[in-house]
């Protein structure tokens, strides 16, 4: 047996022929590439981002087109007097007089056809242009806020994921180790029962030191067994935290060494800042937000101005196929040059300002209750940087153990590895018995058992402590 420093070291891993093997950091980099919570995150970043251009362009001029068609099947009537009604036609004044000579000009009477013929169309282009809007300008900082915290949320989760498949991945690897070590022991313990056969035929040992010896063994091989189903079982749970095909073999390498779990906790603590973590920097964007959203209910009290135009055309003719033709038994009027089967121009524009004056006290009560919604997130951060305190003493705490239990089962390991080899050699000599060889790989086993737990124990130690300090994440962007 080598020095107690190379248990450290996994056995070789065995690679299936044409198949890449994995490291910790391309089952990272998969995991980050094909989990659909991932691709989820990408996509609410694509929408915030889109969010933001909506929000840039309500700014922009407004522009729509209108083309519309009216065929009446009653025509509507106007009622006054004849002065009045032909008097507001548009023609002169001793021009109406020839309509209806018999009537008097206070005479009442009912006009149709000559105030609306049976169709009519027109055809405009609306035009609207904000100038001023404070909740406009406040819906453009909103807007980038609300993206920013879309991309602090994909961080969140980005190290939320990563966490889970390093943890799945040192799994996997002790578990390997684990079998490696037990075929070790059981081409050991099957030397040794080769040889305790031998003496027993011989007479130098007793049959029931070969009934132990075989005992031994097959509790190494149904102990085997069980890792390897246990092996299995380990890796269908990393596929399944990268979102790897099911259905495919996984194939992983890598080593557990001392280096790769210790760390210096001075260096860890020296440049702590809980807004590094992922976590803090969330809470953080939803208060620049909910802030914004108490300035924009303000806002709505604020005047607002705009500029609109409308630019059209509009026609009429006695029937739908006159309003596009212009082949109509309708004359222009010689007097008025009025025509039905002619589009004639209708334009304006001009502003609009909105002064809000009272809303029945609704904007007050809106403000207060973003204001509320804004104590509740302050007191969340006060709730999150006591969880973050806790959560970094109990990494630590937690860590410093795990280690110094890895120290201690290393060194029962080395100290169980001497026995086991010392015993068996003394047995070889014909100065030791069975039962201390059988007992010392019993010792040796548990011990073997005692370090991997330990050891996986270190490795889920050292990534709940990257985790509280906030650099998981940085670990990834550096891969």
């Amino acid at each position: 047996m080598k020095k107690a420093y190379l248990l450290f070291l996994l056995a070789v891993p065995l690679i299936s022929r044409g198949q890449e093997a994995f490291t910790l950091d391309k089952c990272i980099q998969y995991a980050l590439e094909n989990s659909p919570t991932m691709k989820n995150s990408h996509l609410d970043e694509k929408i915030a981002s889109a969010k933001v251009k909506e929000t840039v362009g309500i700014g922009l001029p407004q522009i729509d087109g209108n083309v519309g068609a009216t065929n009446y099947a009653n025509l509507p009537r106007f009622f006054g007097t004849k002065q009045r009604l032909f008097g507001f036609s548009g023609l002169p004044i001793d021009q109406y007089p020839n309509f209806y000579p018999e009537l008097k000009d206070d005479d009442v009477l009912s006009a149709q056809n000559f105030f609306q013929l049976q169709a009519s169309a027109n055809a405009n282009l609306t035009i609207n242009q904000i100038i001023f809007n404070g909740s406009y300008l406040i819906g453009l900082k909103a807007a980038s806020v609300y993206k920013d915290l879309a991309y602090k949320q994909t961080n969140q989760t980005k190290e939320q994921l990563i966490q889970s498949v390093m943890k799945a991945f040192y799994a996997a690897l002790v578990n390997r180790a684990r079998i490696g070590l037990f075929d070790n022991n059981i081409a050991r313990v099957d030397s040794l029962l080769k040889n305790t056969k031998a003496l027993n035929q011989n007479g130098f040992a007793e049959s029931i030191d070969v009934d132990r010896t075989q005992v031994t063994l097959n509790n190494l091989v149904a102990e085997r067994d069980k890792f390897i189903k246990l092996q299995t079982l380990t890796l269908e749970i990393l596929k399944f935290q990268m979102n790897y095909p099911m259905d495919q073999p996984l194939t992983i390498t890598g080593e557990l060494t001392k280096e790769a779990v210790l760390v210096n906790l001075d260096d860890y603590l020296k440049d702590w800042d809980m807004k590094n973590r992922p976590d803090y920097q969330v809470l953080e964007a939803n208060r620049r937000l909910q802030n914004l959203n108490v300035r924009n209910k303000v806002a709505n009290g604020i005047p607002s101005l705009s500029f609109n135009a409308n630019l059209g055309y509009n026609t009429q003719s006695n029937t739908i196929p006159g309003l596009f033709a212009t082949n109509s038994p309708i004359s222009e009027n010689p007097v008025t040059h009025i025509g039905p089967d002619k589009w004639y121009p209708m334009n304006f524009y001009g502003l609009s300002l909105r002064v809000p004056l009272f809303s029945g006290l609704q904007r007050s009560y809106q403000v207060q209750q973003e204001k509320l919604r804004l104590q509740k997130i302050e007191n969340s951060f006060r709730t999150l940087e006591s969880g973050i305190d806790l959560e970094v003493k109990q990494a630590t705490i937690q860590y410093q153990n795990a280690i110094e239990t890895l120290q201690v089962q290393q060194r029962n390991m080395t100290l169980a590895t001497n026995v086991a080899n010392v015993t068996k050699i003394k047995y070889q000599q014909g100065v030791g018995s069975n039962i201390e060889v059988v007992d010392a790989e019993s010792s040796l086993r548990e011990s073997q058992i005692n370090f991997y737990n330990a050891l996986y124990e270190a490795f889920v130690a050292r990534t709940d402590l990257d985790k509280a300090f906030g650099k998981l994440v940085q670990i990834e962007e550096k891969n």
